[in-house]
């Protein structure tokens, strides 16, 4: 959601209403008119034709036989180069890869983009429930997951607070935490632990744990290491998980450390 108050003063109108019609047919897969993305938009048709021919001449989106307006393949490039940035270090997507084979579990790392608990690199394992809304850029649900709880938990008790009261604390399974005092006291349990947990908060069923990998006074340079697997397995076997993402999150430091 924008904010109106935050609209900067040299706001160009026409990049924005691209961006808006960008959402707008991402948003639909069936694709849609131009009369539709204009209604959605709340544009004219004839800016919203303009707009549309520009993104097509530009890949950002492809006109089909029927009329309809659906993404362009100009997307999926701009995803990758995303991914890569996100990921850093060629020898960091290497890593994770081997630490998803050797154990099964899918890895993840996350930082915190613009303010907001991001996934920025993901790697699957065979013996992980596939979870497909945790992909690089995935920034909901910090509240729910292993991977936002050990970002959470490099903030201030107030910078917390904010951060929960901004973005809230939606149930995703009857067993997530959506006070503010259950939240900080899972935190607690985690600092004793040397490491995170989440056992089906954020899907019925699915576990995640993680550690920190890289502290620092820049927000946007911390980093944290976590992986995923069936809730059972976390629930018996927590010291040998912890063990293996200190080591995996070791080298992903020292990986990180040619990062510019």
């Amino acid at each position: 959601m924008r904010d109106p108050l935050a609209e900067p003063s040299d706001l160009i109108r026409s990049v924005s209403r691209a961006l808006r019609v960008l959402e707008a047919v991402g948003r639909a897969p069936k694709g849609l008119t131009v009369k539709q993305i204009a209604r959605r938009c709340e544009l004219t048709v004839a800016t919203t034709y303009h707009l549309v021919r520009t993104l097509a001449y530009e890949g950002y989106v492809i006109r089909r036989e029927d009329g309809t307006y659906i993404v362009g393949l100009e997307i999926a490039d701009r995803y990758r180069e995303l991914v890569t940035a996100f990921r850093g270090p060629a020898v960091v997507g290497e890593t994770l890869r081997r630490a998803a084979l050797d154990s099964g579990y899918s890895h993840f790392l996350g930082r915190f983009v613009g303010g907001q608990v991001a996934i920025t690199a993901v790697v699957e394992g065979a013996r992980s429930p596939y979870l497909e809304d945790l992909m690089p850029g995935f920034d909901e649900a910090a509240h729910a997951t292993a991977l936002g709880k050990a970002m959470l938990a490099t903030l201030t008790a107030e910078q917390r607070f904010r951060y929960l009261r901004e973005y809230g604390m939606r149930p995703f399974t009857a067993t997530t935490l959506t006070t503010v005092e259950a939240f900080e006291a899972d935190l607690a349990a985690g600092d004793r632990r040397g490491m995170q947990m989440e056992l089906g908060q954020f899907r019925q069923g699915v576990a995640c744990a993680a550690v920190l990998v890289a502290p620092d006074k820049d927000i946007e340079r911390r980093v944290v290491l976590a992986c995923a697997m069936p809730a059972g397995e976390l629930m018996t076997s927590a010291r040998v998980v912890r063990a293996k993402l200190l080591t995996v999150a070791r080298t992903v430091a020292e990986s990180l450390t040619t990062e510019p």
